[in-house]
């Protein structure tokens, strides 16, 4: 590995990025590119490490938009060498899962196609849908991404039907078990009637559901099936049989016949336009449709984007899931590679094709029309927000389109666990990750008084707080700032907003307006009349969805604080009194009136209680 200490930037001195790529030796390997600041920007892998890394610097007009700012920031280059091509292709992948560097985004599901997880770091994992495939540990397995989420969900609620399951994060009760332990949906997971052994051989059976080996489970239970009967088991036997018949119908309704069942393959096509790419892979095991996977990129080379796709899909696969034949829609640029990967991780010969005639090339044009219509879906998705927030632009009289709304509402049960919530819309696109929550702090609203334009005023000073705590922030050109401001409310809600704005000497700054419910009414302000608009525009729609969004988070959070509320014990209050040693005192006395009225002695009784611990609880109830 070689180490550079200065900082310039290669593209502001030739005769240094020149040095540095004789250096570079003709091996494979993986490069990683750093910035001036030494932040790694780009990792890759290459089989001639001096030709991949000088072809960045030859030709910058052939280069996409990412990448050309990549280069244009690139100040030093290391390099690691590797005996062969596929040692290069693992330590790439985990260099990258290790530093995430922010250019190393080719596979983007754009918060669309949703994930299966299965948390293989808990001793009792859990499975759900999620769609951010991010690894909270090295241990926990993500399957997908999954093009149709119905379907998604409908095959996870017949798994759930047919394995009982941990089916929440954290226990509902603390000492007893919930509804699903009794109608068989859990086998107590809360309060550890099963095993750990037992039920994660249980989770390895669904997990053979998401690796495409649905057929190889079914036999298998059948044997165990057969075992049990034979062995007198006829309860265990039933089971099993229910399990089959379950998979059988999941089989049904979740896949279709395809010409050829001897061998299992994976084929997958791309459809692009300009500025994007749409990439589909269908999972054929055994004849039959188990899975198909969606990806969005930039456009570029189609054979090279398809290699690429490829070679992120099968790293983090189980050798169980790579098939043994791969039909694509174009060569591949260094298919060798590729093979020589996959038989190395797989452990068993592994085919790519490039079918040119018959059922196999009609396979590949099925995937790409996939590919195609999805494309086209997503050009419509483009061109009605950008038609929406252009109306947007000309209802409000807006200088330009605005690309960052924000929308805020509060939600409260006649004060009680009063929240506020901010959403944000980017390019007329809900924008999840700068999405906040506030839980209302001002002592004048509580049970039995509720105030929307106090806790707005205080969420609003809350939020462009900062502003005026460090007047040298930049407004204009700040992505942080918003071009506009939505307010769930009417005149009432927006003069709240105003007057805070005001005093925070922001409002010349920054364009808020209200949406009042009724009649989808925009007010302005210092304007009693509402802007005369239709609420069937699109610009008026757009808004409608903003405001439409920060309502249901507020009053999701809303919902949740007060479960949490009622799911409390009056025994939390209590310093020094943590979950174990309130199980203790649950076993030893009947109720929490018990415990209220036991003396320091009776209290100290129970296991784990000493005297001054008694002596706290006794004085908190009196």
């Amino acid at each position: 590995m070689a180490e550079k200490i200065t900082s310039e930037l290669f593209c502001e001195n030739p005769e240094r990025l020149q040095q540095c790529l004789q250096e570079i030796p003709k091996l494979p390997g993986v490069y990683l590119m750093k910035d001036a600041d030494h932040l790694i920007l780009y990792i890759g892998k290459s089989k001639h490490l001096r030709t991949r890394v000088r072809s960045y610097f030859r030709d910058f007009t052939s280069h996409n938009a990412r990448i050309a700012l990549m280069v244009r920031k690139v100040s030093d280059i290391e390099w690691i060498i590797t005996d062969t091509e596929a040692e290069a292709l693992a330590l790439e992948s985990t260099l990258i899962k290790r530093h995430q560097p922010r250019f190393n985004v080719l596979l983007k599901d754009d918060k669309k196609y949703p994930y299966i997880c299965i948390t293989w770091s808990d001793d009792y994992p859990q499975i759900f849908i999620t769609r951010k495939c991010k690894r909270r540990n090295g241990k926990d397995k993500y399957y997908g991404p999954y093009v149709d989420g119905g379907q998604l969900r409908q095959t996870l609620d017949l798994i759930k039907r047919i394995f009982p399951q941990r089916q929440r994060q954290k226990p509902l009760y603390k000492d007893r078990t919930c509804l699903n332990y009794d109608i068989g949906r859990c086998p107590g997971v809360c309060q550890q009637l099963v095993e750990v052994e037992e039920y994660r051989q249980m989770m390895q059976k669904i997990a053979m559901i998401f690796q495409g080996r649905t057929a190889e489970l079914v036999e298998e239970l059948r044997e165990k099936m057969q075992e049990a009967s034979d062995a007198l088991k006829f309860e265990l036997a039933a089971g099993l049989r229910d399990q089959i018949q379950g998979l059988q119908g999941l089989n049904g309704s979740q896949k279709m016949d395809l010409s050829d069942d001897r061998i299992s393959r994976d084929a997958i096509a791309l459809a692009e336009d300009a500025e994007r790419c749409c990439i589909q892979l269908f999972q054929i095991r055994a004849g039959k449709l188990v899975g198909r996977l969606g990806f969005f990129t930039e456009s570029g080379e189609p054979g090279a984007i398809v290699q690429r796709v490829l070679e992120e899909h099968y790293q983090s696969a189980d050798p169980l899931e790579i098939p043994a034949e791969i039909l694509v829609q174009h060569p591949l640029p260094d298919a060798e590679f590729l093979l020589e990967f996959l038989h190395h991780h797989k452990g068993q010969k592994v085919t790519i094709h490039v079918p040119q005639r018959q059922s196999k090339a009609e396979l590949i044009d099925l995937v790409y029309r996939n590919a195609q219509g999805e494309l086209n879906r997503m050009q419509k998705l483009g061109d009605r927000t950008q038609q929406s927030l252009t109306d947007l632009a000309q209802i409000l009289n807006l200088p330009a389109i605005p690309r960052r709304i924000e929308g805020y509402d509060i939600s409260h049960l006649q004060g009680s666990n009063a929240v506020g919530s901010q959403v944000v819309f980017i390019n007329g696109m809900p924008a999840k990750q700068y999405y906040r929550h506030y839980k209302i702090k001002n002592p004048t609203v509580q049970p039995g008084h509720s105030d929307d334009f106090a806790s707005l005023a205080e969420v609003i000073s809350r939020r462009f707080r900062a502003f005026l705590d460090n007047p040298q922030l930049p407004r204009q050109g700040n992505p942080d700032f918003p071009d506009l401001l939505l307010i769930d409310g009417g005149k009432g809600q927006l003069s709240a907003v105003v007057a805070v704005l005001s005093e925070l000497e922001l409002l010349p700054d920054l364009r808020v307006i209200s949406l009042a419910k009724q009649e989808e009414e925009i007010f302005q302000p210092g304007d009693p009349a509402p802007l005369p608009s239709d609420r069937d525009r699109p610009g008026v729609q757009l808004l409608r969805r903003v405001r439409d969004e920060s309502h249901r988070f507020a009053v999701s959070f809303h919902r949740q604080q007060r479960g949490d509320r009622f799911l409390s014990s009056r025994l939390d209050a209590i310093p020094g009194l943590g979950y174990e040693r309130q199980k203790q005192l649950y076993k030893h006395f009947p109720s929490v009136d018990a415990i209220a009225q036991a003396t320091p002695k009776q209290l100290q009784q129970v296991p784990g209680i000493g005297p001054h611990l008694a002596q706290n609880i006794y004085d908190y109830f009196h």
